[in-house]
């Protein structure tokens, strides 16, 4: 788990570099007994497969964190997908940091939890962030209107998604699925 120390010295340094990006935040999310409540529940969520919340660490400063990757809203079944967001430190900005450590963590989302496709959205005006998805290989879906509540007013947002390269079902789980269908369906006595 990620120091609750490092954490909170990141939120801080950086609360005016990503306002202009993020939902108004309360003044518990500056503090450390905030982060210590969080991480814990970042770590439960995990275990039951909601989200996956990643800290960036620079190789030159490996207790610093530099940045944040959030896998969240992770919904299984046919859908099988979830929403990224990911946020940098202004000092570790046009430094490749975001973009290898996104590759690095989608393979993983893609190939050990097994989602078929990763959600992301950004602010029209945010072509940094909109250039780490097209390297990373995320097309643009649309613009939906009102999308997200960030500094306070809504605002629209660029969908993207990507999709697991050559995803296939794996048949235990399908297996494992049709045998709890069939444990709750309606015809069985």
């Amino acid at each position: 788990m990620a120091d609750v120390a490092s954490v909170t010295r990141y939120v801080r340094e950086n609360r005016e570099f990503l306002a202009p990006w993020e939902p108004v935040r309360h003044e518990a999310w500056f503090t450390e007994d905030y982060w210590r409540m969080r991480l814990a529940q970042d770590v439960r969520e995990s275990f039951q497969d909601r989200s996956l919340r990643l800290f960036l660490f620079p190789r030159q400063a490996p207790g610093e964190v530099a940045g944040v990757a959030n896998f969240t809203n992770v919904i299984r079944g046919s859908f099988q997908a979830c929403h990224l967001g990911y946020a940098l430190a202004a000092r570790h900005v046009g430094q490749g940091l975001m973009t290898e450590a996104l590759g690095a963590a989608l393979d993983f989302v893609f190939r050990e939890m097994r989602l078929h496709r990763v959600m992301a959205a950004h602010l029209p005006e945010n072509e940094r962030s909109a250039a780490v998805l097209r390297r990373l290989g995320f097309q643009r879906e649309g613009l939906a209107r009102d999308y997200l509540l960030i500094g306070g007013r809504w605002r629209d947002h660029v969908l993207n998604s990507k999709l697991a390269p050559d995803w296939r079902p794996d048949p235990e789980e399908a297996f494992l699925a049709s045998r709890c269908a069939d444990a709750v369906s309606p015809e069985r006595p």
